[in-house]
């Protein structure tokens, strides 16, 4: 097989690849249509800060002593915070994804807003896990501590684009899912 060959293939790979997501995010794209308001977003968001928040007291209380009550507030936390995160997901639409060849002006724009600001919140997270690392490196189980509050605020800064999207977007037009529902 030839370069070129190899080289179109892979492009009709992710031609196919683009295609599914687009599906997907057709898909989704008319969820929830009662919940499409800053309020209900807005609420999401508050849960998923606080979840957020639960992860890194959890990661802060961690010790091998007292793993149930490391392991039942991370457990709570992911469930609560994967769940509110999820539906985040589908409000905030494909903005908040990867990439998309359906997104307009505005939603590229405000994709690129979120994505900096979240690489900022996650680069400053990281230098925040450093810190803690080193300050706790000659404690008790210093090393798993540090590894702990790593991913907590690693999970937390993955979270920082939706939140913001989450928080800021304006309501969805209705008229947005009627045409939808007269069409389809």
């Amino acid at each position: 097989m030839t370069m070129t060959e190899q080289q179109s293939r892979l492009a009709a790979y992710w031609e196919r690849q683009l295609d599914k997501m687009d599906e997907r995010e057709e898909r989704h794209a008319k969820r929830l249509p009662g919940w499409r308001d800053r309020r209900h977003r807005r609420a999401l968001v508050a849960v998923l800060v606080a979840a957020d928040l639960v992860l890194i007291v959890s990661a802060t209380v961690f010790t091998v002593a007292n793993d149930w009550l490391y392991l039942s507030l991370w457990a709570g936390s992911i469930l609560l915070g994967g769940t509110a995160f999820t539906l985040l997901r589908i409000l905030t639409g494909r903005m908040s994804g990867g990439f998309s060849r359906l997104l307009d002006e505005r939603e590229r724009e405000w994709r690129h807003r979120v994505t900096y600001i979240g690489y900022q919140a996650l680069a400053f997270l990281m230098v925040a896990a450093l810190i803690y690392s080193l300050l706790i490196a000659h404690a008790d189980e210093g090393g798993v501590r540090g590894a702990m509050m790593l991913s907590a605020l690693l999970v937390t800064g993955t979270t920082i684009p939706t939140i913001v999207l989450g928080w800021s977007l304006p309501d969805d037009d209705p008229e947005d899912f009627e045409e939808g529902d007269a069409h389809g």
